[in-house]
């Protein structure tokens, strides 16, 4: 057989970044008619079908697929699970504060979402956005491949990873800042919206490659939380449009960083936002690259940020480097994963039905497994101590030829209806209410926010956050103050 050409055939890494899904609950289902084996025979942790969390009576609610036919199939588990260091703790060890050395058990996510959905229901700004009919039992409901059409007929054409971690046990930011920065220095929450160590954007260019950020039709946030990249050249930043069109022309750069849209009626699939809209999405991105003048020389990797509360049956791995000297909230000291995420990886460079593993009894990967890759194929030193014991994902590239076939040839995304709305008592409580906008709303803003603008006197400063009554307005504003902070940057 002949020698792969690995990362050498490797000029372009697309990196696509979703929102708040576990590996279970959009792939577990995955190879399951197959024995959890590939077509080339390599093992696959999936769902069996016997996988179960107790309720609070101690009923056992087996693992179940979502079908075409239940109420609001890509609007599951019908609200959103409990995000966060102290709620993910509850779900794997059924307690917010585990004893040190103690094993998750990943038994607690019918329970805490038990528990997420009785606050939820007596606070208007949550209780508008449950869906009819939700109950704790729905966090056990996996997307069968038939439902993920695109995500799965990626995974199974290319490869898919069932050893990827999110890096650290908690919520979007500040896994976000692991796949920029290789720590999160210490910080375990949503509420810090600014990260100063160095980020792998000016490691890159250092080193002479080229890096692009894309949002998909407002600009991205990422720049907004990075210090080291807040007051680049705008030419590092657009949209998805931009994004095609450096793809078409051939100029796409080396590295590319592309976030969803981040609003409740976009395609980020975060819970309980629309899932179907994500599958439109990743076919978007594919169809973009597949046949164009970069295809043959692009890894495209597909990723979530973190589990956002839902199930998956592997307990996170507990051999985790700490990045830093960075003293973790809560006590917590980095030396374990967060919860298993899917990982599906795309080039004509892969061979079909490939199952993704680090080396065995080795570290498994996580988000600085991206950073790992970067750092070997521009050869770049390691950012933190984190990213230098993460194992790289050149192994995926196995092929000595790349392929001319497209796996996704006949492939369509799917369409969902709306979401169906509340209950009459619960429009009702939300009318009477400012229900303002929800988390990922909320984030963006936030971030937004720290922005610096010039006033009048010319001095750049933050801004407070205004109350915004609806979802919608946070976002049009959050759009308009970064439009203007980002017309003072340079060409």
């Amino acid at each position: 057989m002949a020698k792969s050409a690995g990362l050498s055939s490797i000029s372009n890494i697309v990196v696509v970044m979703l929102e708040n899904r576990s590996f279970d609950h959009m792939l577990g289902y995955l190879y399951s008619r197959t024995g959890n084996k590939s077509p080339l025979g390599q093992p696959f942790d999936g769902l069996t079908g016997n996988e179960s969390n107790p309720d609070g009576k101690g009923n056992k609610i087996k693992v179940s697929p979502i079908a075409a036919t239940d109420p609001h199939p890509y609007f599951m588990p019908g609200s959103d699970p409990g995000e966060g260091f102290l709620n993910t703790n509850s779900q794997l060890f059924g307690t917010t504060q585990p004893k040190p050395g103690a094993t998750a058990t990943n038994q607690g996510f019918v329970t805490n979402f038990d528990y997420t959905l009785g606050w939820q229901s007596k606070d208007p700004g949550w209780a508008k956005d449950i869906l009819p009919g939700t109950s704790a039992s729905a966090i056990m409901k996996m997307y069968p491949p038939e439902m993920l059409p695109v995500l799965s007929a990626l995974a199974r054409g290319y490869a898919v990873s069932d050893r990827y971690f999110a890096s650290a046990p908690t919520e979007t930011l500040p896994n976000r800042a692991f796949v920029q920065m290789a720590t999160s220095q210490g910080h375990l929450d949503d509420h810090t919206k600014s990260y100063t160590a160095s980020s792998i954007y000016p490691a890159l260019e250092k080193a002479g490659a080229t890096w692009s950020i894309y949002g998909y039709d407002q600009l991205p946030l990422t720049p907004a939380d990075i210090e080291d990249i807040k007051n680049a050249p705008k030419s590092h930043f657009g949209l998805f449009k931009d994004f095609a069109a450096a793809v078409k022309s051939g100029k796409l750069a080396n590295y590319v960083f592309m976030e969803p849209q981040w609003s409740s009626k976009g395609n980020s699939q975060h819970p309980n936002y629309d899932v179907a809209l994500g599958e439109q999405f990743l076919l978007q991105v594919y169809r973009t690259l597949y046949g164009s003048p970069v295809w043959k020389k692009t890894l495209l990797i597909i990723t979530y940020d973190e589990h956002g509360g839902c199930y998956d049956h592997v307990p996170p791995p507990a051999n985790a480097t700490p990045p830093d000297n960075s003293v973790g909230e809560f006590g917590f000291d980095f030396k374990r994963f967060g919860v298993r995420v899917p990982a599906v990886f795309v080039s004509p460079w892969i061979e079909a039905g490939t199952v993704l593993r680090p080396p065995a009894k080795g570290v498994p990967f996580d988000h600085t497994s991206i950073l790992a890759t970067l750092e070997k194929r521009w050869k770049v030193k390691p950012l933190t101590k984190r990213d230098a014991a993460a194992p790289d994902l050149s192994a995926v590239l196995t092929l000595a030829k790349a392929r001319t076939d497209d796996p996704l040839a006949k492939v369509k995304a799917p369409q969902s209806s709306a979401a169906p709305a509340p209950s009459a008592s619960v429009a009702a409580a939300a009318s009477t209410a400012s229900t303002g906008p929800d988390h990922l709303e909320q984030i963006y803003a936030d971030s937004v926010s720290r922005l610096p603008l010039s006033d009048e006197k010319g001095q750049a400063h933050p801004q407070e956050v205004d109350h915004f009554a609806t979802g919608k307005e946070a976002m049009d504003w959050a759009h308009k103050r970064y439009a203007a902070f980002s017309k003072r940057k340079k060409k």
